[in-house]
């Protein structure tokens, strides 16, 4: 099958979304489908106001439609709702393709906090935006059933997965030397740095030991300059960042508008415990006891108990997740771009997966 993959989240980005896309592209490879990525660095692009690291396609329009049109792809869908995820929709409807979509995050959420629009403004437009999707995939129940409330439809129930090979099992925190010696326990978040993820819960916790950051984000300099006590590391590599999920002894995550929160995975397929606000995301990754960490409305609370979660569990609960079965799932919902054609996307035609390449 040949899939065009339209995305505003791509390499160098460094967020969940484009991690969920690059294993499920590299899971795709694996199973002999051709997937076109269509991404930010085959255009011009200006950075995203207020979100550093980000840089949005500029006038895309008409290069896409070049590009689709070249590609004739069997099934097309459409990752994000940026300035490509509409420039494609716009494609698609204007000459009569189906396609596919995906909500991968709160955004209705962010542009309250960065922007004070209100939440139904948000929703109404995201909702236009899915609205003539053949299948909108949706990474937890939970999300699900709050987009239902808010008159999506053609919602799909999916998942995500973590590579349990990169992010091995440590039975105790390991000591990850470029960190030095710091007094424990070691508190972790990994994530951007960013209004969304309600970061300055996990930085005020009254809680013994040391805290450590990994990422970077709109909020990081302010915040860097209020609690200099917290080891700051900005973005490090997948390799790198494993040894830090291992060497921590629990794992914070304190947003509150995670649509799934792939680093909480990440960190329990090392052994690390999740504390976290029992929220959707947290709430089906992490679990009911006995889950791969504790779940409590009062974070230093959940934080004590997380601490005391048995490392093998977490880890358990995390091989729970894989990116074979996110990629089934995947690829049973999508549907053939060129109606009346029935089954063409579900024939498994020899190929592999490529990537266009980026603009000179």
């Amino acid at each position: 099958m040949k899939l065009a993959l339209v995305t505003d989240a791509w390499l160098p980005q460094v967020n969940g979304v484009v991690t969920t896309l690059v294993e499920l592209v590299r899971e795709m490879e694996g199973q002999g489908h051709v997937v076109t990525v269509i991404h930010p660095g085959l255009f011009p692009t200006r950075p995203c106001p207020g979100y550093a690291g980000i840089d949005l396609a500029v006038r895309p329009g008409p290069a896409l439609a070049r590009q689709l049109d070249a590609l004739e792809p069997d099934a097309i869908h459409l990752a994000t709702e940026g300035p490509l995820g509409w420039a494609a929709r716009r494609y698609c409807l204007k000459r009569g393709l189906a396609f596919t979509t995906t909500f991968h995050t709160r955004f209705p959420e962010i542009l309250k906090a960065a922007l004070k629009i209100p939440l139904w403004v948000g929703y109404a437009v995201f909702r236009h935006f899915h609205k003539p999707s053949s299948g909108v995939l949706v990474p937890t129940p939970s999300v699900l059933r709050m987009l239902e409330s808010r008159r999506f439809r053609n919602l799909r129930s999916w998942t995500h997965g973590v590579d349990t090979a990169l992010f091995t099992y440590q039975e105790l925190p390991r000591v990850h030397a470029p960190l030095g010696c710091l007094a424990r326990p070691v508190s972790l978040f990994v994530g951007r740095v960013s209004y969304e993820k309600n970061i300055e819960a996990f930085l005020q916790l009254d809680v013994p030991g040391t805290k450590v950051v990994c990422g970077v984000g709109p909020m990081e300099l302010a915040l860097r300059e209020r609690y200099p006590q917290v080891r700051w590391l900005g973005v490090l590599p997948r390799d790198v960042l494993a040894q830090v999920y291992a060497a921590a002894d629990v794992f914070v995550m304190p947003s509150r508008s995670e649509t799934f929160g792939l680093v909480m995975l990440e960190a329990m397929a090392t052994g690390t415990p999740v504390a976290a606000f029992p929220v959707e995301g947290p709430l089906e990754v992490v679990g009911s006891p006995p889950g791969g960490g504790a779940l409590d409305h009062d974070l230093a609370r959940a934080w004590y108990s997380a601490l005391s979660v048995p490392r093998h569990e977490a880890r358990n609960r995390a091989l729970a997740f894989s990116w074979q079965r996110a990629a089934q799932m995947f690829l049973g919902y999508l549907v053939p771009a060129r109606r009346g054609v029935p089954g063409e996307c579900q024939a498994a035609l020899h190929g592999s997966v490529t990537q266009m390449s980026p603009k000179s």
